[in-house]
């Protein structure tokens, strides 16, 4: 059985599909819609279509995995502006993943005219055509990101799309999401589903400053981030742009749960990095989470 064989779509509430990663137990994407969460929690809250009537937009999709959400923030960017440039860089451990995508033809139901693109960038790691220079990294994100980040590269978007922190707690830590936000560009915008005080800890620890997405067919928001803009800027402040943390929302954020994941040379495995933390939550004079919660429930 080749690698391609281990993937079996899932189909989620919104009619899209999704895959099932044995190494991390985990799906892809929530089960309330692939589709959805692609537009909602990374495409739109990164506000690409407002980027693109600048003419171009510069992407990093960490863990591009299926491709969904560069393939929504496409779409979304050429139905801003048909005529807009668009560079990709995606961040993937397992090249299986997008090749299964395609050849388990989960994007039918999309336009086609992205079918071919995610075709070529699945298969051959590179893409490009008058409108899109795209790349695929194969290999550990880590190694990845510091390659990027010496080649001077900023995004406009970066979507943060790992498995879960308690699965993949090597793409959630200080030191990775510092190389990551250093690839950011200063009016850009980081997206990820997660909310997880752990994560938000880190990107303010990259210096950014962080606000909520919307709840995507659970209770929990996203996060979106980015660097604070001048005083007199016409963006206004990042702050004034997103909905603020709510107060139970910023409470967490001053218990033992946020306590972050560190892995200072970017290499060590997940176990390690996973029993440092408890070792500096146990160590932790912050409020234990239980007693937050207790509160907040």
């Amino acid at each position: 059985m080749s690698d391609l064989d281990n993937f079996t779509p899932q189909q989620t509430q919104d009619g899209s599909f999704t895959f099932f990663s044995a190494e991390f137990e985990e799906a892809f994407h929530s089960h309330y819609g692939a589709k959805q969460e692609s537009y909602l929690k990374f495409a739109l809250p990164t506000q690409v279509q407002t980027v693109a009537n600048q003419g171009i937009v510069r992407i990093l999709d960490v863990c591009y995995g299926l491709g969904y959400n560069t393939a929504a923030a496409l779409q979304v960017i050429w139905q801003a502006n048909p005529t807009c440039d668009v560079e990709v860089i995606g961040l993937e451990l397992n090249p299986a993943v997008p090749k299964a995508a395609i050849n388990q033809r989960i994007f039918d139901n999309w336009d086609h005219n992205y079918i071919q693109l995610l075709t070529e960038l699945a298969f051959n790691y590179q893409v490009q055509t008058n409108h899109i220079q795209a790349k695929l990294l194969i290999g550990d994100a880590r190694n990845s990101i510091v390659k990027l980040h010496e080649s001077g590269f900023q995004a406009d978007a970066i979507f943060l799309d790992p498995f879960s922190p308690p699965q993949c707690p090597q793409l959630w830590t200080v030191e990775f999401i510092q190389k990551v936000a250093s690839c950011l560009h200063k009016d850009g915008l980081l997206a990820t589903y997660s909310c997880a005080a752990a994560v938000r800890t880190a990107m303010l620890a990259a210096g950014l400053v962080i606000g909520s997405t919307a709840p995507i067919g659970r209770r929990t928001p996203g996060t979106i981030a980015g660097y604070r803009v001048g005083e007199a800027s016409e963006k206004e402040n990042f702050s004034s742009r997103f909905p603020s943390l709510s107060e139970e929302e910023t409470e967490h954020l001053q218990t033992r749960a946020a306590v972050p994941y560190r892995d200072p040379e970017l290499r060590d495995a997940a176990e390690v990095i996973i029993m440092r933390r408890q070792q500096e939550q146990q160590a932790s004079l912050l409020e234990p989470t239980s007693r937050w919660k207790k509160r907040w429930s």
